[in-house]
């Protein structure tokens, strides 16, 4: 996973409310652990065709909005199943954060466990952005993790919250399993010097 600290990214709103996984990555493109190719496969049912063709009118089939990485979203983002294939589908498409209102739970934390970002905003800074995004696909904002906060086009900072765990984790470009991994020097001398007061192997 690669560490995240601050970035300037366009914005595109797709600003639909309840939004759920399986809309995000529908439950046919489930059966792979593979997470190559799985972009190609986001909202898959709203960006093509039954031919396969991509929708045209479809905000992002849209020309103006190619290499949009920070994707507003409606309330409640990412409702639904607990697929972690939802973010593995979004990080695909190039996004490297989402901003809503509200996140689902599950995906919230299957999103910071796999580098995306899940921006908590007001709901005036979430219509801005909706707007802005509307007005001049080239909007861009700045994430900045160290910091928590969101930079709008005007100068405004707002500040998002994410838990000081996943914060580290980002920070660094580690999973919960690659930290665990980072402190093997402490457990082994922890180990050492806590010999077992009850052995579990004898019957």
């Amino acid at each position: 996973m690669e560490p995240i600290k601050s970035f300037t990214g366009k914005i595109v709103a797709l600003p639909i409310n309840d939004i759920d996984t399986d809309q995000i990555i529908p439950a046919r493109f489930l059966k792979t652990t593979d997470k190559e190719g799985l972009g190609k496969a986001l909202f898959s049912d709203w960006r093509y065709e039954s031919d396969g063709s991509p929708k045209p009118d479809f905000v992002l089939n849209r020309p103006e909005h190619q290499g949009a990485s920070v994707l507003v979203g409606g309330h409640n983002f990412g409702c639904g199943s607990s697929r972690e294939h939802a973010p593995w589908a979004l990080l695909g498409g190039g996004f490297k954060a989402v901003v809503s209102t509200y996140f689902a739970d599950i995906f919230r934390n299957n999103a910071l466990k796999n580098g995306l970002l899940p921006i908590t905003v007001d709901e005036q800074t979430h219509q801005q952005l909706i707007s802005l995004a509307e007005e001049d696909p080239n909007t861009a904002v700045t994430i900045d993790l160290q910091t928590l906060t969101l930079t709008l086009p005007d100068g405004r900072r707002v500040e998002f919250p994410i838990d000081s765990f996943s914060k580290y984790c980002l920070l660094n470009g580690v999973d919960q399993l690659g930290f665990l991994l980072s402190l093997e020097n402490e457990v082994v001398a922890y180990e050492e010097s806590h010999p077992a007061r009850v052995n579990t192997l004898v019957g």
